[in-house]
């Protein structure tokens, strides 16, 4: 007697089910992903390897020249500078942000929550508000000046607007929520147990911090990084407004190539490169995270 075929139960119609409606459900998203990042993406790659003629207009001729124009010792400076900016303004950000968001994940619910909207109180108003909010705190007749005057501190006003340390204060103050939210997440999931039970094996504070707190937490910091790092790296509204535009950062150059040099082509290459450095450090922090969790 001939045996019938056997069928498998995921192989029938209502195991497909789920599958189906899955990307169903994920079909917004992937079009919104193809639409505005993937598209945009491949017309800069596009542009970056063409020329331009005389009045601007982009020329559909295959060049290198952009490329090596990135490399360009003015241009690696540029690029250099908006690298240390960004990575101090990461650390600044994380060596705040680590305690707050450690301080918020260790109180009850109900604190919890009140702590997170003050958090994210500043989202509530426009960022060139709260740009323009800062240059009047730190200019020369400004509110932090007049109080350290009042004081005593200081002899004569305080100039901080218009300098790479505003320019600091402005990046600093844009991005820090974007550190303290992912870190956040991770401490508020960390089980005191495990903290506990270091503390029984014999290790000190220093110890279980970052034998065991830093590593269970690292999926937040490397989430805070990447929100802070990379966004730093091509901010140059704040840079214009609270640094003065002196000292120009790869944002900056970028937009100028695009909206006032007219030079469509080699921002474009600027731009592919800036989305490569992402790609580099997104790929540094996935190692790490793999290292840190054998």
């Amino acid at each position: 007697m001939q045996a019938l075929p056997s069928t498998s139960l995921t192989d029938s119609p209502h195991a497909l089910r789920p599958r189906v409606w899955g990307w169903v459900l994920l079909a917004p998203m992937l079009a919104w992903l193809v639409l505005f990042v993937l598209v945009p993406m491949a017309i800069l790659l596009v542009y970056s390897f063409c020329t331009r003629d005389d009045l601007g207009r982009v020329v559909f001729e295959f060049t290198f020249e952009n490329y090596q124009r990135v490399f360009d010792p003015i241009y690696l400076r540029i690029l250099g500078r908006s690298i240390g900016y960004a990575a101090l303004t990461t650390g600044i950000c994380l060596l705040m942000g680590y305690p707050v968001a450690w301080f918020i994940a260790r109180q009850r619910e109900n604190v919890r929550n009140w702590l997170l909207l003050l958090v994210m109180i500043p989202f509530w108003t426009s960022f060139l508000i709260r740009t323009y909010a800062w240059m009047t705190i730190l200019k020369g007749n400004g509110l932090l000046s007049g109080l350290l005057l009042s004081a005593g501190v200081i002899p004569a006003p305080l100039e901080i607007l218009y300098t790479p340390a505003a320019a600091i204060i402005g990046l600093v103050y844009a991005y820090l929520p974007f550190m303290i939210l992912p870190i956040y997440g991770s401490a508020e999931k960390l089980d005191n147990a495990l903290v506990e039970a270091a503390h029984d094996l014999g290790a000190g504070p220093v110890r279980a911090f970052s034998e065991v707190i830093v590593p269970l937490t690292w999926p937040g910091i490397a989430a805070g990084i990447l929100l802070v790092f990379v966004p730093a790296i091509g901010m140059f509204a704040i840079t214009d407004l609270m640094g003065g535009a002196r000292v120009p950062m790869i944002g900056n150059v970028i937009h100028n190539q695009f909206i006032k040099a007219g030079n469509q082509p080699f921002g474009a290459a600027l731009g592919i490169i800036f989305t490569l450095m992402f790609v580099v450090a997104y790929t540094l922090a996935q190692r790490r995270g793999r290292s840190s969790h054998p």
